[in-house]
């Protein structure tokens, strides 16, 4: 199963998953860089939805690729990459929530996920104050989401906001389909009881990861494994 939608923060080539890993495999700096690009949204949307900080977010996602880079030499050309990324951050994310919150036990996240409900106005041309109002709503969700129940909020994120199938939800994050849909529903539930109508509002605006962030990801990732001695010489060195 290919992930299709609303993978990377910013505009990237279009290389295979095999030839990227290839490329960070060799330690070649221009592949580092299109990883990051490409999936830094995804993993900080998945991390944010279990830490639900936006710092430790962003700590959690560097961790997660410098793991990923160290790694990718066994990763199984048979999964995809970004499922396998998913999974990485989200070690790290609930390790972090365990350890910042002194919990000895892992969270269980859910499992079963209806299709999401999108009343988007995407087309409509916007005022000033239907942007302000745009960006005060998604805020709400933003706020709404981070107060859902531990269980829910991952699926949720990786479901509605991140686009994920039950299939690649249920991969990603190690648990059953059932799970997943019960979980989701439920997570939905809660949320259209304290927003009624600000659920129409667009989701795939929440938790931006893009622009001077994702530019500050990458140059944090690149940085760290340039002190490692793990990528190859800039271009334009002899």
């Amino acid at each position: 199963m290919a992930l299709r939608r609303r993978q990377g923060s910013s505009k990237a080539p279009s290389l295979s998953e095999q030839e990227l890993v290839a490329l960070v495999s060799s330690g070649n700096r221009a592949g580092v860089e299109l990883l990051v690009r490409r999936y830094d949204q995804l993993l900080y949307r998945t991390a944010r939805a279990i830490l639900k900080d936006d710092s430790e977010a962003e700590d959690a996602v560097q961790e997660a690729f410098l793991l990923a880079h160290r790694g990718i030499g066994k990763f199984r050309q048979d999964a995809q990459l970004s499922t396998w990324l998913v999974r990485i951050v989200a070690n790290v994310a609930m390790g972090r929530l365990r350890k910042n919150s002194r919990r000895h036990r892992i969270i269980q996240l859910g499992d079963n996920v209806l299709q999401e409900q999108r009343g988007l106005h995407k087309n409509a041309p916007e005022g000033p104050e239907e942007a302000l109002s745009r960006t005060d709503t998604r805020r709400l969700i933003e706020t709404k989401i981070d107060a859902l129940p531990d269980p829910y909020r991952a699926v949720f994120v990786l479901r509605a906001v991140q686009e994920l199938s039950v299939e690649e939800t249920s991969e990603a994050l190690g648990i059953t389909k059932v799970t997943v849909r019960s979980r989701f529903s439920r997570a939905r539930s809660l949320l259209r009881e304290s927003l009624s109508k600000e659920l129409e509002v667009a989701l795939g605006d929440v938790f931006p990861f893009a622009g001077a962030r994702c530019d500050r990801m990458v140059d944090s990732v690149m940085t760290q494994l340039e002190l490692a001695g793990a990528l190859g010489p800039r271009r334009g060195r002899a």
